[in-house]
């Protein structure tokens, strides 16, 4: 075997073992990219992921906001309660001790959702067997409280601006010749007023809308509410 041939056969032996090794090296490196390229993309997935986890539990905390609502009248513990914004007035009804042996859901909606400055009266089974009257009562009682006492305005009185609005009357009524319903087709004027402004028209007719401030129960503030109502 001649020196050129054993010479041929160590280099050629020295390039196969050359190109293994840098396959071996272009393989790694090219392992590695692919795994540095899958490992950015995991994590930015679990980045999206926990970004859009972490926006979620914002939302819920905006959605869980709270309301006051006012619990009165045939429930264990009356008072000013703090209840989240959704719920029913059955549960706010619970939240104040739940209703007394003498309560009636006859006349109020369980289903109800909850405002902020609702209040919620429960009646006693007695006053809604004779339920034209409670609200007669509790009308000249909030009609006294919107009037002040001594002068002093009382901002927090129940009002109709609390109230449903559906029972606003857009047609207007004449003093002299209307009749007790028609009367009290307008907010404001229950039946007790409604019979005090026909006993004081039996001997004063009306010619002027201001003669209402002298009948008996309408005050300044009244007045300035049903004043547009009625004409003579």
């Amino acid at each position: 075997m001649s020196f050129t041939y054993r010479h041929r056969k160590t280099i050629l032996i020295v390039l196969l073992v050359l190109i293994g090794s840098f396959s071996s090296i272009f393989y790694i490196y090219n392992n590695k990219k692919i795994f540095k390229k899958e490992h950015a993309s995991v994590t930015k997935k679990k980045v999206m992921v926990k970004r859009k986890v972490e926006s979620k539990k914002e939302e819920k905390k905006e959605e869980a906001k709270e309301v006051k609502v006012d619990v009165k009248g045939e429930v264990n513990s009356p008072g000013l309660y703090t209840l989240n914004d959704g719920l029913r007035v059955e549960d706010a009804i619970n939240a104040a001790g739940g209703l007394t042996y003498n309560a009636s859901t006859e006349v109020i909606n369980l289903s109800k959702k909850l405002k902020d400055e609702m209040v919620i009266i429960v009646y006693s089974k007695e006053e809604v067997l004779n339920f034209t009257k409670t609200k007669e009562e509790e009308q000249v009682k909030q009609d006294k409280c919107l009037e002040g006492n001594g002068g002093i305005k009382n901002d927090a009185c129940i009002s109709d601006d609390t109230q449903s609005d559906t029972s606003t009357n857009s047609t207007v009524v004449n003093l002299n010749t209307a009749t007790k319903e028609e009367l009290m087709t307008v907010n404001g004027i229950g039946e007790a007023k409604a019979d005090a402004i026909i006993k004081y028209r039996e001997e004063h007719p009306f010619t002027s809308t201001e003669q209402l401030k002298e009948v008996n129960g309408i005050g300044d503030s009244i007045y300035d509410k049903v004043k547009d109502s009625f004409t003579v």
